[in-house]
């Protein structure tokens, strides 16, 4: 069956969809030595010649990024709005096209992953895939325990029914709070939207893991390479 030319060149890990769409609509991309400006055409990755700008394009090596995003960093390659965006955290490494795996808003923080590996990417992003996610979340208000249980309740916001795995208390003082969030299965905006939903502002939110892996002492803006071992806890 193969897959369309523009994922083909994402999955070789050239660029985005986006911009494969951009390199084969200007008459860039050749395949079997023909000019291909139909971004459909359904290509065999192990057998068609795919050449773009006169350059053969070859299977990139599989990247494993974690990083640490700052504030203010929107999870996007090209921003409409000239915004930073979190590629500046790869800034000074040499990679190969990567894209996030899902999303933090851009006034959300923690940890994020990148790759060149769309099946690993997918997997990770299938909620069959059960990995959880930690937030640890301020909020502008100090909960009592029947707060707390309104959010463990879970709220319909828009036709979606928000919930999470569990939420505790860290810690609080004077008019603010930290808690504990763990999801298992995040929707857009799942945890502002949820807490917005009993009138709570939040403050920060930041991811500290997904499923056994932990942001750690990741400095704020940096990214590096998974080991082997942290490969292995996203496995499972």
């Amino acid at each position: 069956m193969g897959v369309s030319l523009n994922r083909a060149l994402s999955k070789l890990g050239l660029c985005s969809r986006t911009q494969a769409e951009v390199l084969i609509a200007e008459g860039r991309v050749r395949v079997g030595g023909k000019v291909v400006r139909n971004t459909a055409l359904r290509v065999d990755l192990d057998r068609d010649r795919i050449v773009v700008d006169d350059r053969p394009v070859v299977a990139e090596r599989k990247v494993y990024l974690i990083l640490n995003k700052s504030r203010g960093l929107v999870t996007t390659r090209d921003d409409p709005q000239q915004r930073d965006t979190v590629y500046a955290c790869l800034e000074g490494l040499d990679l190969p096209f990567v894209s996030p795996v899902g999303r933090l808003d851009k006034a959300s923080e923690g940890l994020l992953l990148m790759t060149n590996d769309t099946r690993f990417a997918n997997r990770l992003m299938d909620p069959a895939s059960h990995l959880p996610k930690t937030y640890h979340v301020q909020i502008g208000t100090v909960p009592d325990e029947t707060m707390l249980d309104k959010f463990r309740a879970g709220v319909t916001v828009d036709g979606e029914t928000l919930t999470a795995s569990s939420v505790e208390l860290l810690r609080s003082g004077g008019r603010t709070a930290w808690l504990e969030i763990v999801l298992g299965e995040g929707r857009n905006r799942h945890i502002r939207r949820l807490l917005a939903a009993h009138g709570i502002e939040v403050k920060r939110l930041i991811r500290i893991a997904i499923g056994h892996l932990a942001l750690g002492d990741l400095a704020k803006g940096t990214a590096r390479h998974l080991t082997p071992e942290e490969l292995a806890l996203l496995a499972g």
